[in-house]
């Protein structure tokens, strides 16, 4: 089965774009396209996959069937919810909700449609598959 990273990355390839390319084109930061293309996030915010989507000449559809929200079946929305707006306020030493393991943590600053800056809260565990995805 191919994976999310996989496919962004062989779609990249076909229209011979570099990672920083992809970035410019959607909007994108460059460390996104980094994590997505890593492996890293393994499911992608609704803007993010329209503005993927248009620069690699693909349907948003076909990437959101390489995706996996795998946060949901691991703990609560309220959780992850909780771990957002901590992430938004600056917090630190954040820990996985599953594993107890310390969460790497960032904002992603985005635009949406209407060129408004719109921030979402990012984490992974550094041991277990655990992520926030936005």
């Amino acid at each position: 089965m191919k994976t999310l990273a996989k496919f962004i990355s062989t779609k990249r390839e076909e229209l011979d774009l570099t990672r920083k390319a992809l970035a410019i084109s959607a909007n994108i930061p460059l460390n996104d396209i980094d994590e997505i293309e890593e492996g890293k996030v393994l499911f992608l915010s609704t803007t993010v996959r329209q503005a993927l989507a248009k620069v690699l000449k693909c349907e948003p559809d076909e990437i959101k069937t390489y995706e996996k929200d795998i946060s949901s079946d691991i703990v609560s929305a309220e959780i992850i919810e909780s771990l957002k707006e901590l992430i938004l306020n600056g917090a630190g030493g954040l820990k996985c909700p599953k594993c107890g393991a310390p969460l790497v943590t960032r904002i992603a600053k985005l635009y949406d449609l209407e060129d408004n800056l719109v921030l979402h809260p990012k984490a992974h565990c550094t041991k277990c598959p655990f992520q926030i995805h936005s």
